[in-house]
């Protein structure tokens, strides 16, 4: 029996450590910040029972210093080290260190990290389960000719994608055969570059597809639930901007397909936690697996609002070695929540990150309104992480009253200093593909440009002022006085 979590250390920052923190306390544990010197006021800061300087503000001296972290941890008596998401949240070795200094890592063993994170080793673990894949290469491949006579085997378009890779790079989409060989040699160059290894493999490009993944939990008494789907199939860079759950495409049969399937691939490398399983679906409705992310996700509270559980407490009683509290029967999905990732860059220019003072920072509030964010009026923006300012997540009963409180959160989402994406969000929210449930992961490139935004921004400029001048006049009709005869 492992003992009671009673204090734990937040190896992170921002909303996910605020977050975390906030959980802990409801469940009455003690939490430890780490923080960076330009984290030095930051929100998890002020609101753990303790918190400690770990390094200047590049995260490799600072949120990545492990062994550091884990001493920091020990000096303090902590139980627990939770990792939250990025930095070191699917480091094997760190989970490791952390169980071996006699703490318990918030997360799914070392195993489970290290298969899924190749997305090679993924592949191969799964393949017993029958788990549906993209058709492509079950292993690493750096021979140019032989890829190129495999690429057209499968079909083009393909997709030359790093096995350890993340964030879209290493990623190559291949329309044909005569631009397949520079491609693939800028793939494993890139894949070098950014993990330290070159390995790629080929897999058929699944056009107009969507982006489901399903979040699972799972207990070390062989207990492994599906919490149903969450759609992320507005992208940017590979990247997910708006996120909802349940999906509007997802049948009852295809979501229990999808979720038995995503049990299965949790089965596959033992997991236990809390874990995503990330599929593609094509047109046809077929679905692949595609990854699982070992860790809490950026997207969670959608998940957490139509099932009414705290994943973080979930985690929690994991780690404490407790049984899950439900089973699959008793989980049902209540209403239709979205998240719209607000970040610090200039949608009107390239979503370029927009870094600065926080002049004016007023979140929206109210009935069914969640903001998680790290930031408070007055605080910087830092260059060397990350630009999220917030997760905006709203619910309704249905899919179109959560979009309506979505628009109406936007619009009083107040702030000044520095561009966000919250007029990139009130574009998808607004836009007739998106309402109507059908797009794809090609939404940004088929629907959105900078010269759309800006004449939407101008068309409502022109509005507000016509609107001004019409009650500036109305007013003046008021305020006019008599004329005094003598």
């Amino acid at each position: 029996m492992k003992k009671m979590i009673k204090k734990i250390l937040v190896a992170n920052r921002g909303e996910i450590a605020l977050r975390i923190m906030k959980t802990a306390r409801n469940m009455g544990i003690k939490t430890v910040a780490i923080y960076s010197e330009a984290d030095r006021n930051a929100p998890h800061v002020k609101f753990a029972d303790e918190a400690v300087c770990i390094g200047p503000p590049p995260s490799n001296e600072s949120y990545l210093l492990g062994d550091k972290i884990i001493k920091v941890a020990k000096e303090l008596n902590v139980d627990a080290i939770h990792p939250g998401y990025g930095f070191l949240s699917e480091n094997a070795e760190f989970g490791e260190h952390v169980e071996k200094s006699g703490m318990i890592f918030i997360g799914p063993k070392s195993y489970a990290i290290r298969v899924m994170g190749s997305k090679l080793a993924a592949k191969d673990a799964v393949k017993k389960y029958n788990i549906p894949m993209v058709p492509g290469t079950d292993e690493a491949i750096t021979d140019v000719g032989a890829a190129k006579e495999i690429a057209k085997d499968i079909g083009f378009p393909i997709l030359i994608k790093a096995s350890a890779g993340g964030g879209g790079k290493g990623m190559r989409i291949v329309e044909n055969a005569s631009e397949f060989e520079d491609q693939m040699k800028r793939a494993i160059s890139e894949a070098e570059n950014a993990f330290g290894d070159g390995s790629v493999f080929i897999e058929k490009f699944v056009t107009s597809p969507r982006h489901i993944e399903i979040q699972v939990l799972a207990d070390n008494f062989g207990n492994t639930v599906y919490l149903f789907e969450r759609e992320c199939s507005i992208q940017r860079r590979h990247q997910k901007v708006v996120e909802e759950a349940p999906s509007s495409v997802l049948t009852p049969e295809l979501r229990k397909q999808m979720g038995e399937a995503a049990v299965k691939v949790a089965k596959a490398c033992d997991y236990v936690g809390a874990g995503t399983v990330e599929f593609l679906l094509d047109d046809k409705h077929n679905f692949y697996f595609l990854e699982m992310n070992t860790r809490l996700q950026v997207e969670h509270p959608v998940t957490e609002f139509i099932t009414g559980l705290d994943l973080v407490e979930q985690q929690i009683n994991v780690a404490n070695n407790e049984k899950l509290s439900f089973s699959q029967e008793d989980l049902k999905i209540t209403g239709h929540a979205f998240e719209l990732r607000v970040y610090a860059e200039d949608p009107l220019n390239n979503f370029m990150p927009s870094v600065g003072k926080l002049e004016v920072y007023r979140p929206p509030s109210g009935k069914n309104i969640r903001v998680d964010d790290g930031f408070t009026e007055g605080m910087q923006v830092p260059i060397q992480y990350d630009p999220m300012l917030s997760k905006l997540i709203t619910y309704g009963k249905t899919r179109n009253e959560a979009m309506q409180r979505m628009l109406e959160a936007i619009s009083k989402y107040d702030v000044e200093g520095v561009s966000t994406t919250l007029p990139f969000g009130k574009f998808v929210f607004e836009h007739e593909a998106f309402r109507s449930g059908n797009f794809d992961t090609n939404f940004v490139k088929k629907y959105y440009s900078e010269e759309k935004l800006k004449a939407i921004n101008e068309e409502e400029a022109n509005v507000a002022a016509l609107f001004a001048l019409k009650q500036y006049l109305k007013d003046s009709e008021k305020l006019r006085l008599p004329k005094i005869s003598n």
